[in-house]
């Protein structure tokens, strides 16, 4: 089932999925010409391939522990940790235990 994107104004619930992690999974907050916005559910020993995407993001860890495979190197993020990348930098997620995280996206740049 698909849930619609968040609207202009919009109360967006992003707090740990706590006790109800292991049955969440990803979801698409919204989406522009702009600006993407992403809640990335990884269970533990699941990854995200290698990837790159135009515009520049931040990854903000919301609850457990991933770690960032990016500029060669790999950063081990917890809750509360945020990174920011440029647009085309190649990177990859790996969770270290059950974690999610808040993925925003700039879109379009030129």
């Amino acid at each position: 089932m698909s849930q619609a994107h968040a609207s202009s104004g919009d109360l967006v619930d992003v707090r740990p999925h706590a006790d109800k992690l292991k049955q969440a999974v990803s979801l698409a907050v919204l989406r522009t010409d702009r600006l993407e916005v992403m809640r990335l559910v990884l269970h533990a020993g699941k990854s995200m391939r290698e990837h790159q995407v135009p515009g520049e993001l931040t990854i903000q860890c919301i609850e457990g522990v991933i770690d960032l495979q990016a500029h060669g190197t790999v950063t081990t993020m917890c809750a509360g940790q945020m990174v920011y990348l440029e647009g085309s930098v190649p990177h990859a997620l790996v969770a270290v235990e059950d974690a999610s995280l808040l993925v925003t996206v700039l879109r379009n740049q030129h």
